[in-house]
């Protein structure tokens, strides 16, 4: 299958990526630089420097393509404007058509809960509050679209626990669950949800729900607690987001899709260190 895939250089892209070109995919990989495009063709892609802001542009490539898969995000400021011109774009190139296209989502949309299902109504945090209509208009059209809801993306030393791992004080009270995933489990349910028949919602939740203090205790004997204002007063609309309670099976993913998580737990790797490798 001929894809196009957007944040190839990203966190969540660069593992999806992999995982495509491992399943025989061809890969058109869109990066914003020529610096961006010489690191996914190292990663067997073919490169493509273009602007995801430029709707008219990308429904134009998508349309030589035979599926597509959005993981790219801009700063907190231009992330609506970014996600709303992908998803025009595959409005309009894919609409009907048998095409797949996969966005993604977020975990944070459902608010707490203390076993989140993709039938629970929407709550979202202020941050992210924009990608519900969003979903909902793509969801609801004649695209064959899926949208993964990411946990807690973890692993290889990076993503929100990279955060926490030099840190002495960590968000909230320590009594919030975060619910979580492997950042290579989490490849492999991208990879999947292309056979999924469209009109579909998938949690990315391995079904690990630690507690914050859980994971400080991971960390080492001195992590405490920041407490919840702190951290409101810290990193506001983020820190909102950082005390949210959530707890989540992934059961729809698993059911609907044979998608199986195998990768270690964020805990018994902050235990390690937070190895740059696992």
């Amino acid at each position: 299958m001929k894809i196009l895939l957007t944040g190839g250089t990203g966190y969540i892209g660069s593992a999806v990526l992999d995982r495509l070109t491992s399943a025989g995919h061809e890969v058109t990989a869109v990066v914003r630089s020529d610096e961006s495009r010489a690191t996914v063709e190292e990663a067997g892609a073919t490169g493509l420097v273009g602007d995801l802001f430029d709707s008219a542009w990308l429904r134009e490539q998508l349309a030589t393509h035979d599926a597509g898969i959005h993981t790219a995000a801009g700063s907190d400021a231009d992330d609506q404007a970014l996600n709303t011109s992908v998803v025009d774009a595959a409005l309009a190139a894919f609409g009907g058509t048998s095409n797949p296209f996969v966005l993604t989502g977020g975990v944070w949309t459902y608010g707490s809960g203390e076993d989140l299902s993709e039938d629970r109504e929407p709550n979202p945090v202020p941050l992210t509050a924009w990608r519900v209509p969003l979903e909902q208009k793509l969801l609801g059209s004649d695209v064959r679209a899926t949208v993964v809801q990411p946990a807690v993306v973890y692993g290889h030393g990076a993503g929100i626990p990279a955060m926490l791992a030099g840190q002495k004080s960590l968000p909230g009270t320590g009594d919030q669950h975060w619910t979580t995933v492997h950042v290579d489990d989490l490849a492999d349910l991208y990879v999947s949800a292309l056979e999924s028949p469209g009109g579909q919602t998938y949690l990315a939740a391995a079904g690990d729900n630690p507690t914050v203090r859980e994971l400080g205790e991971a960390i080492g004997p001195d992590v405490t607690a920041q407490g919840d204002q702190a951290t409101l007063d810290a990193l506001g609309p983020f820190g909102e987001a950082l005390l949210l309670d959530q707890q989540a099976s992934g059961a729809k993913a698993r059911t609907d899709l044979g998608w199986s998580p195998s990768r270690p737990a964020l805990v018994d790797l902050l235990r390690e260190g937070y190895p740059a490798d696992r």
